[in-house]
């Protein structure tokens, strides 16, 4: 009996010009940041979204931790964000010595519930966090007027989200910053790396500071002052020439990544409908007006038992499939670190019977096919 194949969950993507891109960095005398094919990678990032402004950061935990500096949250300050969300959007909120506080999401996508933002808002509230899960849009139609009716700055924190769109725009252009995420997990990967979008001109000046470790290098750089210095707080956000040399190979190909991962995504949805309808089981649903980016494709089971059960089943079949955020109002950094007005309830049933399955481009038709008859198989 042949054995079962090792589906894995995810597998960084490896694009034409990696090679030679790297083999151009290490035969130059310029490997630290901001080179050459940094300046190319922006450029390419930056026709992708449609924004003006992007700085190219080692990470998108840095890239939120730029949005917090330019802000200026401070101790005393709350940000409102979702339970159900990757901790580096608390971490950095908490590490400029505010309050993260913490709410539910809608059951249809994943997001921030809206509602729930509107009803945590106080005096002290200096932004607010949205991730878009999946890389499908929150309601930015209800959190846009939010931001605007109460002048509280927007955050987008789109590390699943490049490429994707709400009504025909582009997500990570909508509030005052969107940032991006290239961890090798993601669509576009650099193995660590993220990038900061500023949709508001007024922070620009001050982004290339705290960038550059707080000096006005950038400003030397560009021979606008003979030297640089010391000018204000900041640290060393920038990606080495390495990093950006496998981020601009890959911008390249983001037409053929996302083709190949959305061939993959429109697989499950139709394959698994019919099987799915008639188990209680939900798949992940996409509202209208918002452009997914197939970064990820989940199933909802029916309880946490069911989530639990499913992913041993599936392992025995050599396929994985991890559930994902556990929620950070009951995790210890979130007890020590935020408050939660109101109980996430929906959130915690949400992650309690959450299960990914494996996405990633490139994946094997017969491993695909694998996947497919397996999960088809549960519950038969």
């Amino acid at each position: 009996m042949a054995p079962l194949p090792e589906v894995v969950f995810s597998r960084p993507y490896r694009a034409n010009g990696e090679l030679s891109n790297l083999k151009r960095v290490l035969e130059s005398d310029h490997m630290h940041g901001d080179g050459p094919l940094t300046a190319s990678a922006t450029a390419r990032l930056q026709k992708i979204i449609g924004a003006q402004r992007v700085f190219v950061t080692s990470s998108c935990t840095h890239a939120l931790e730029m949005a917090s500096l330019l802000l200026g949250i401070e101790q005393g300050d709350e940000v409102i964000m979702p339970s159900f969300t990757f901790p580096s959007a608390a971490t950095a909120v908490a590490l400029r010595g505010a309050r993260c506080v913490f709410v539910d999401i809608d059951s249809v996508t994943g997001n921030i519930d809206a509602a729930a933002v509107e009803a945590a808002i106080t005096p002290r509230t200096r932004a607010i966090s949205v991730m878009h899960y999946g890389g499908v849009a929150a309601d930015m139609t209800a959190l846009l007027a939010i931001s605007k009716q109460h002048s509280i700055p927007l955050i987008e924190d789109n590390a699943h989200g490049l490429g994707g769109t709400w009504n025909g725009r582009q997500l990570g252009t909508l509030g005052e910053f969107g940032t991006q995420s290239f961890h090798d997990t993601k669509n576009v990967q650099c193995g660590e790396g993220g990038a900061l979008v500023i949709n508001n001109e007024r922070y620009v000046e001050r982004a290339e500071i705290i960038r550059e470790k707080g000096t006005d290098r950038t400003r030397f750089l560009r021979g606008q002052t003979d030297k640089y210095t010391w000018t204000d707080i900041g640290s060393s956000y920038l990606p080495s020439e390495f990093n950006a040399a496998v981020l601009d190979a890959q911008l390249a190909a983001f037409d053929t990544i996302q083709k190949l991962r959305h061939d993959i995504w429109n697989s499950y949805a139709t394959e698994l409908a019919d099987w799915a309808a008639v188990r209680e089981i939900t798949l992940m649903r996409v509202p209208e007006g918002r452009e997914h980016t197939a970064h990820l494709f989940y199933l909802l089971l029916p309880s946490h038992e069911e989530q639990r059960a499913f992913i041993e089943y599936a392992r025995a079949r050599g396929i994985a499939t991890p559930f994902h955020y556990l929620p950070l109002d009951s995790s210890p950094a979130g007890l020590r670190y935020g408050r939660t007005p109101q109980q996430c309830t929906v959130t915690a049933n949400f992650s309690s019977r959450l299960v990914r399955l494996p996405l990633w481009a490139g994946l094997p038709t017969d491993q695909l096919n694998h996947v497919l008859k397996s999960v088809q198989a549960w519950r038969a």
